[in-house]
Formats: C-alpha cells, structure tokens, sequence
C-alpha cells in the first residue's frame, strides 16, 4: 500500500468535517520556495490538499518573502507557506495586516553568509569585511543573520557597499566573483559554499540569538473568512511532517519531494537533514508559538530598526499570531 493511499482515509475525513459547508472561496493560491525541500511537498505533488480542501490550490513559487508578503498584500496570494519571519516582521511593522498560523521549520544550518575563498577571511578575521561588497536579500532571515553577524564581529555596514540580490542571483553574481560576500539559503547557498567559506556556523549562531525559523502566514481577512479551509490547510501539512518525521516513509516521500522542489535526491536529503519540523504540540509550547516566536519578531523588528530597514516596531507582536486556526487542526 502507498503512502498516498494510506493517507487517503485521512483526508477524506478532513474534508468530511467541513462538507456541510460552502466554502466563499474556490481555489486559493499558495506561496512556496523552489529548492527549498519540506514535507508538504509530497501532499502538494499527490493532489492532497485539493482533497483535504475541496477546492483547488494553485501553488506559485517564488524567490523571497519579501515578494510573498507583496502577494498576499494584493490578494494575489492566500497563504505563504515557508516566509522567513524578518520579511513577515517588515511587513506587520509598516501595517500590513497579516497573521503567522504555523511554525514551518527550523533551519540554523542552512541560511547564511558566504564570505569568497580568495579574501579568506574567516570568524578571526571578519573585521577585514569592511568596505567590501555583499549581496543581501534585503528584509529577509539572511538580511538578519547578516546584520547580527557583522554586528557581532563590530563590522560596520555603513563603510560595506550591499547589493539587494534574491539568492539565486547573489548565488551567480558571486560564482563570477563580482561580490566578496553573499547571503542566501537553500540550493542557492549549497552554490554559494562551492566558492567560499561561512563565518559561523549554525550552532555558533544561535549560541548569539540568531535563531532561523519560517512561518506559514496568511492575510487576516482570510484567516477570519475561511477558519476551517486554513485549518484542513494545516492539519495536511502536519500530517506530512508527521509522516516525514517517523523516518518511516522517506523511501517514498524522498524522490516527489525532490522532483517538486526542483532537486535531486541527494541534495533533497542533505538539505532536509538540517531541517526541523516542529510537531503541532511543540508549535503550541512557549519556546513557539506560545510566546517565543512573539518575542523573537520584536527583537528582529530592534535590529531593522536599528540598522536603518524599516522606519518603526510595533509595540507588540502577539496580534500578529493566531494560534486558532492551528488549534482547529489539532483537533481533526
């Protein structure tokens, strides 16, 4: 028996529970990352979610969150799966009205900078980085490792010259060695690596605070409109990364993955390895969702603030979580 068909029951009885009724919407759209591999893929490649929901998803892939946030701001997009939480934070703090409904996943390991093998420089000598060229994906998880690291090594961005650049142009801007340092995350950052050398890795990074997480996050207007269509959204993805999770169907969940996210199998496993996806039950827990993931926003908000990227902070974060419709998977 496949996975698929395993899987079947499950969904069947989540859309079972909101056949009853109508649905304002549809279809929806759905934000994602190419070459960035997550367990959802595989419901997302097998017609899952169109199962689960009873309308059709449409999934559109793009580079940063930053763009993800501008999508949803124009009702062109319902929910962003994967936005790295500084672009999610640029967006609340200038007024956008958007709400994180999950944790996606953890990954210290796998967003950072890449200093070029030629100036080999490293963590002992990264105060040789001032006045040099990097590019940024401004106002995304790499922008803020970036502005913790060189502030940590007292580097003084004012004397760097910071090209904003999505990863997979950072990636080849830097591979013809036009940029002493790069940011990025996923297979742009496998690419990076090939022509440099990180300053920290991700241990040594949270070990400063710099913690990397994603969020699933939707437009507050439809979050209060369609409760229960984002709620079976969230309980398919929780079931894929339980599913995932167990160990026990990598053999089937590897290669959709790999072929929906645009990779090979290989790197999809490599890639995943630094990945963790937190269960409901620890979304729900204090170091999350419970008031951590609050508390981290306000502080990424300090340092743009500080830094000259955005103009203000909000006061608080917590109205920009909504633990509801989470709590409605829960329980399906």
């Amino acid at each position: 028996m496949t996975l698929k068909s395993k899987l079947i029951g499950s969904v069947a009885g989540i859309a079972a529970l909101g056949a009853v009724q109508a649905h304002a919407a549809d279809e929806i759209t759905v934000a994602y990352f190419l070459e960035w591999p997550m367990p959802f893929q595989y419901a997302k490649a097998t017609g899952l979610y169109d199962e689960a929901l009873g309308v059709k998803v449409n999934w559109v892939s793009f580079d940063a969150g930053t763009a993800m946030s501008a999508a949803m701001a124009s009702g062109d997009v319902q929910i962003s799966v994967s936005q790295g939480v500084p672009p999610f934070v640029v967006a609340a703090s200038a007024g956008q009205d958007i709400q994180v409904v999950d944790v996606a996943v953890s990954y210290s390991e796998n967003d950072n900078c890449v200093v070029a093998d030629a100036l080999e420089i490293d963590k002992d000598s990264a105060g040789e980085l001032a006045g040099k060229k990097v590019g940024v994906p401004i106002g995304t998880a790499a922008h803020y490792g970036f502005l913790k690291q060189m502030s940590h090594f007292g580097v003084d961005i004012g004397t760097m010259e910071i090209v904003d650049m999505a990863p997979p142009d950072g990636a080849a801007a830097f591979a013809q060695g036009s940029l002493d340092m790069v940011c990025g995350w996923g297979g742009a950052l496998r690419r990076m690596k090939e022509h440099g050398n990180v300053l920290l890795t991700g241990a040594e990074k949270e070990e400063l605070g710099i913690l990397v997480f994603d969020v699933t996050s939707a437009p507050a207007n439809f979050v209060s409109e369609e409760p229960e269509l984002l709620a079976k959204f969230l309980k398919v993805t929780a079931d894929m990364n339980a599913m995932w999770n167990s160990g026990e169907n990598t053999a089937e969940m590897l290669p959709v993955i790999a072929k929906d996210a645009g990779m090979d199998e290989d790197a999809t496993a490599e890639t995943m390895a630094t990945f963790v996806f937190p269960s409901v039950e620890d979304q729900m827990g204090e170091k999350w969702l419970g008031g951590g993931a609050q508390a981290f926003m306000s502080g990424v908000a300090g340092v743009f603030v500080e830094a000259g990227s955005i103009p203000s902070a909000l006061d608080s974060y917590d109205a920009a979580v909504n633990t509801g419709p989470l709590m409605s998977a829960k329980g399906m």
